[in-house]
Formats: C-alpha cells, sequence, structure tokens
C-alpha cells in the first residue's frame, strides 16, 4: 500500500518536533568539550520507535531544516552554523537515525520482552553509536582535534549516559506502542502491510 500522509500522522509528527526542540534547551555544557550532554538523542529515539520511520524522520528533520533557515529554535541556534559548528556530524545523522530506529519498530514482532529487547538495540545502535560514526569525525576536523581527542571530547564520557537513554526509550516506546500501533498513530489500517504486535 502506497505511503500517504494523514492529518492524525501529521499532529504527532509536529508535536515530537516540538518535543526535539524543548529537549535542546535541557542540556549540560562541559568545560573540555563542545559537546553537551542533552536529551536531543533521546527524543530522536522516541520519534523512530513511536512514530515510525517516515514520521519519525520527518519530526526530526523538519526542526533541523527550519534551524538551518535560521530560526533559533534549537537551543537558541539558528542558522547554517548549526551543520557545519563541532556537532554538526551529530546534527546531520538525528533525522537518519530516527528513520533507521523507526525501521526496525515497525518490523518487530513478538512478545513484549522481545519488542522492549528489540527497540533498546535499535535505540542503542542508531540513536547513540551511528551519531558517532560522523559526529566524532566531523568534531574533530571543525575543532582541529586529533581523532583521539575528538573521541575523549565527544565520544567516551557520553556513552553510559547513552546507554540509560536507549533503555528508558525502549521501555517506553513498547508501552506506547502496546496501546497506540503505529497505524493508529498514523492513522492508516493498512500502512504496508506490517503492524508491531506486542503480546503480553
Amino acid at each position: 500500500m502506497p505511503f500517504s500522509f494523514s492529518t492524525k500522522g501529521l499532529v504527532f509528527m509536529t508535536a515530537f518536533s516540538a518535543l526535539f526542540v524543548l529537549s535542546s534547551y535541557l542540556n549540560l555544557h562541559l568545560g573540555f568539550s563542545p559537546v553537551p550532554i542533552s536529551m536531543e538523542n533521546f527524543v530522536v529515539m522516541l520519534a523512530g520507535a513511536i512514530l515510525g520511520p517516515v514520521y519519525g524522520f520527518g519530526s526530526i528533520a523538519l526542526v533541523i531544516a527550519l534551524s538551518v533557515l535560521g530560526l533559533p529554535i534549537l537551543d537558541g541556534r539558528g542558522g547554517l552554523a548549526l551543520l557545519t559548528g563541532p556537532t554538526g556530524g551529530f546534527v546531520w545523522m538525528f533525522p537518519v537515525a530516527a528513520f533507521l530506529i523507526g525501521l526496525v519498530s515497525r518490523y518487530v514482532r513478538g512478545s513484549r520482552l522481545w519488542t522492549t529487547v528489540a527497540l533498546i538495540a535499535a535505540a542503542e545502535l542508531f540513536g547513540s553509536l551511528l551519531l558517532y560514526v560522523t559526529g566524532v569525525p566531523w568534531l574533530a576536523h571543525a575543532a582541529n582535534y586529533t581523532f583521539a581527542k575528538a573521541m575523549a571530547a565527544g565520544c567516551y564520557p557520553y556513552l553510559t549516559g547513552d546507554a540509560v537513554k536507549a533503555v528508558l526509550a525502549g521501555l517506553i516506546a513498547a508501552t506506547v506502542r502496546q496501546v497506540f500501533p503505529l497505524a493508529r498513530i498514523t492513522g492508516q489500517a493498512g500502512y504496508s502491510g506490517v503492524e508491531t504486535t506486542i503480546s503480553k
């Protein structure tokens, strides 16, 4: 069945866009690194796991696009510097991470335990580790760091916190999807012929 946007899906997408904006203000700046401890990737994890690939991607990409166009909505910042600054490599990957987590979420089937474990794994892999693939090299480039210094400033201090976020995101998403399956959230009962099912 071809994908088409629904009013209900767009409402949920916009809600997660607002949540992503809010999360950008919930951060802790560390003195030794330009990369803050942030809740942004936690919302990315939730967006993909709850909204699926299309709306999850859209909810994050919309905010980044508006920010790049000049609206200071991400932690009070806007403009192209959002992508070219030291944290740009992480920002680029946020929508992709939401999309990939959404793909996993869309096809997860089985028991509540299996669903939760699968969503936690997807959140950790794509909402945490994948971000470092582009984030750390770009940090090294933009801040003129060695790769080892970029890892110390943009990766190692955040791994434990990201793991905790992934666990929380998986638990929350599994619970939400039990009550509100993807088709109910998007308003498309036949969406791609595949639905996440969670049995008790």
